[in-house]
């Protein structure tokens, strides 16, 4: 191999690595730019539900639903849960009798997507929406749990 092809070779590397780094930049900065805009955008209850999250505490203290996760961040409309699977009212759900684990491991309630295909199973990740006590007390602005004492109930 000749000097000239030689130097052809590591020219040409260097340009394609000059590309590679190029596209990995600009798609970066695309993404940071539309994350930026995303979180600029105010919240609109009336698109994204409210605001704040659900804490249920029956059959068990502290679940939480976070209505921006599903509906800002994946995209979901307020009629892929509502009225099917869940009535329009905070809260309603966790007095019916059947608002168990066992119903969404069926594909009730939040089963419904919950199911290891379309989201995360209902028997995963747990903690995502079993926050305990000392995680209530932080969504609600108590000092006790964040302290490391107890909450009042």
């Amino acid at each position: 191999m000749s000097d000239v092809d030689s130097r052809e070779k590591k020219n040409m590397k260097k340009s394609m690595f000059a590309v590679v780094l190029g596209v990995l930049l600009l798609s970066g900065a695309w993404l940071m730019a539309a994350e930026e805009k995303k979180a600029a955008e105010p919240y609109d209850e009336d698109t994204y539900g409210p605001e704040a999250p659900i804490i249920w505490d029956k059959p068990v203290k502290s679940v939480v639903f976070d209505h921006k996760i599903h509906t800002q961040a994946n995209e979901l409309s307020c009629d892929s849960c509502h009225d099917d699977l869940f009535t329009m009212e905070a809260g309603a759900a966790q007095e019916k009798d059947d608002f168990t684990m066992e119903t969404l491991y069926n594909g009730g309630y939040c089963g419904a997507c919950h199911d290891g295909s379309t989201a995360f199973a209902s028997n995963k990740r747990c903690t995502a929406c079993h926050i305990g006590v000392r995680g209530k007390a932080r969504l609600e602005g108590g000092t006790a749990a964040a302290a490391g004492g107890h909450a009042k109930e």
